[in-house]
């Protein structure tokens, strides 16, 4: 799944349209619902998308517990009889042929492109936080994994073909994950592997709604081996995952994602670490001490990334789909081989453009062509756009983290992610990074205050510059619950915002919020100037004269609004197609290919004949997604008809491992 302008860290939410920064919740965004798959996505929000379960992350204190023990003495607490053992786990890791995996459910990648999607650790390599030393790796060796179960005590008799201990007991393992094919077709290879170590595999296919349950399956950490997909982001977060206090038992109401019982002192210390840091330096150092132990413990087995696949005609030039951004993020250098407009294919028709209550693949895939982004997202990392380069950092000086006195009342950022009052027992991380619970006096605590600077020369579409009152109105409007926003997290962990000019404003942060990408400006803005010439109660006004309760069903927000990006909005035919003109007044200049056309298809096989007959000029991630029909497209690009890219998808497949029983 992909998700949209948000935040990470404290959820952290985008306000306004344009300028949109595009964040990942919970990760690095994916391109839109991926078919016959479940994935869980740690964010601050949990919400359902189209065939995706959504399971949200906590925030999550420092931890101090030992090393790979439960966290409390109660339930969960006995070490799994074989999972409990180091040996057993790495040997299910060695027995693992991944390459093989990938192949069963990606036959028409080649063996280059099925190994790029080859995972080793709980981040994407070429992300910014992988570790690319230090790490233990498990490449595939049946040999080496059948020597540690027999030091293990799992002993292979002649002429058994499962392995017993000196009990008498099977090596019998319950593998529960969703009843998806896609996944029932890699892990009946993953069965049979672990056949040949002499390791039974029972496996429970399970519905969705169950295996992901609130009150079932993962969430009570009733399995053995589970399986499932995280989505990876440009902020790795992970202490719900793998911190020793977030370890869901029925002593603390199943609180918690870690629910593999994982408990490594020096891994929970440095997770946390990383995700309670502004210096990514320090970050990075730290999540490669987690990534360390990770791998070492080896207590979840990575295996690949989903493939996806995107593809255009040859006379589209500039397509250049990528795994954590929009493929319309460069719209602004396309071009075209011959006549003036381009065709893209959409399975998904936005259901409104205004971002503040619509968050979909479709919508920020086509916001693109008319926004110019405060940062881009591209590689698991942000670039700057609209907003001024560097990033306004603690390093450049734009921003700071001073401690403060915090006293009775004061309102402060809560460990709980939320804005509160400072009263007895509200739970609060101080300066130093402890984690408290308030009983009176003063504490000292970090406030952050960033002021965001944007490029010269911004305009919008009617060729007026963008202005402090543009600024001003996207934070009146998203900041009042009327809007229908579907967050006001943002507008709360603000303290004061000051607007200083038509191209700055700084915000100083309620003390306590510490996100790590406090660099990303949070607010956007909207044309106040803008004359509303819809029939209404409010023709005749500007923009800023309409409350924020009407702004949904504004056409100039809702269908037709006014940007300041590459396009122009020019025609929306409900259910058939979107038009968009070159924008004569665009920042850069106006864009090559005169217009842009999206035509809306919902079956994903008619969208590839129209690619094939050259109908329609592409088809992003999103609308392929990594089916069937892409060894279509595949297929024809090797024959040189079209040009069609693989892309390791954000979404990672994985195995876990229950450590602990009742």
């Amino acid at each position: 799944m992909r998700t949209f302008s948000k935040r990470s860290g404290a959820g952290f939410m985008l306000l306004g349209l344009l300028i949109p920064t595009l964040a990942a919740c919970g990760g690095a965004p994916a391109a839109g619902p991926i078919k016959e798959t479940v994935v869980v996505v740690q964010t601050a929000a949990p919400q359902v998308v189209k065939e995706t379960v959504v399971v949200a992350q906590t925030a999550a204190p420092a931890a101090t517990s030992e090393t790979v023990v439960p966290v409390a003495q109660g339930e969960y607490t006995t070490p799994h009889p074989i999972l409990g053992d180091l040996k057993v786990r790495q040997a299910i890791a060695y027995c693992t042929n991944r390459p093989e995996l990938i192949a069963s459910v990606y036959p028409f990648l080649d063996e280059t492109q099925q190994t790029g999607l080859l995972m080793d650790t709980f981040i994407p390599k070429g992300h910014w936080a992988a570790a690319t030393t230090g790490i233990t790796t498990y490449p595939f060796d049946a040999k080496k994994g059948g020597a540690l179960l027999d030091e293990a005590g799992w002993k292979l008799a002649t002429g058994d073909t499962v392995r017993a201990n000196a009990n008498g007991d099977s090596l019998s393992l319950n593998f529960t994950t969703t009843n998806a094919q896609f996944r029932q077709t890699w892990s009946a290879v993953f069965i049979q592997q672990m056949a040949t170590c002499g390791i039974q595999i029972v496996p429970t296919y399970a519905p969705a709604s169950w295996w992901f349950g609130s009150n079932t399956g993962l969430a009570r950490r009733d399995y053995e081996l589970g399986a499932y997909a995280w989505v990876g982001e440009a902020d790795p977060k992970g202490s719900t995952l793998y911190s020793c206090n977030q370890i869901p038992l029925p002593s603390n109401n199943w609180e918690g994602q870690n629910s593999m019982g994982w408990c490594n002192q020096t891994a929970s210390k440095a997770i946390n670490a990383a995700t309670n840091t502004l210096d990514r330096n320090e970050r990075i150092k730290q999540y490669v001490i987690a990534q360390q132990e990770f791998t070492k413990d080896m207590v979840s087995l990575p295996l690949f990334n989903r493939a996806e696949a995107a593809a255009a005609t040859n006379r589209f030039e500039g397509f250049k789909p990528n795994s954590t951004e929009y493929y319309t993020a460069n719209a602004d250098s396309w071009a075209v081989k011959d006549g003036d407009t381009l065709v893209l294919g959409f399975s998904q028709e936005p259901a409104s453009m205004w971002g503040t209550v619509e968050s979909s693949a479709s919508l920020r895939t086509a916001a693109y062509l008319i926004s110019t982004p405060g940062a881009t997202q591209y590689n698991y990392d942000y670039q700057p756009v609209a907003q001024k380069a560097p990033f306004p950092t603690i390093e450049s000086g734009a921003a700071k983290n001073e401690d403060v006195e915090v006293k009775a009342d004061d309102m402060v950022w809560t460990t709980a992610g939320d804005a509160a009052a400072l009263t007895k027992g509200v739970e609060v991380t101080t300066a130093d990074g402890s984690t408290v619970k308030y009983d009176s006096g003063t504490l000292k605590m970090k406030r952050l205050t960033v002021t965001y600077g944007f490029i010269d020369g911004l305009k919008w579409q009617d060729n007026t510059p963008m202005v402090k009152a543009d600024y001003q109105l996207a934070y009146k409007i998203d900041c009042d619950p009327a809007s229908g926003t579907v967050s006001l997290i943002t507008c709360k962990s603000f303290g004061n915002v000051n607007f200083t000019s038509d191209s700055a404003y700084t915000i100083t942060y309620l003390p306590g919020v510490q996100t790590p990408t406090y660099y990303l400006a949070p607010i956007g803005a909207y044309p106040a100037h803008q004359v509303i010439k819809s029939d209404g109660n409010y023709k005749g006004k500007t923009l800023a004269d309409v409350p924020a309760k009407d702004w949904s069903t504004l056409p100039e927000i809702a269908e037709i609004p006014m940007g300041n990006g590459p396009y122009i909005l020019e025609k929306w035919e409900k259910g058939q197609s979107m038009t968009f003109t070159a924008n004569p007044n665009y920042y850069k200049g106006a864009p090559k290919v005169k217009k842009i056309i999206i035509k809306f298809i919902s079956d994903t096989n008619q969208a590839v004949a129209q690619l094939l007959t050259g109908d329609i000029d592409a088809l992003g991630p999103e609308t392929l997604g990594a089916g069937a029909e892409v060894k279509s497209v595949l297929d024809a690009a090797k024959k040189g008809s079209i040009q069609a890219f693989t892309i390791a998808s954000p979404s990672w497949e994985h195995i876990d491992f229950n450590m602990f029983v009742k």
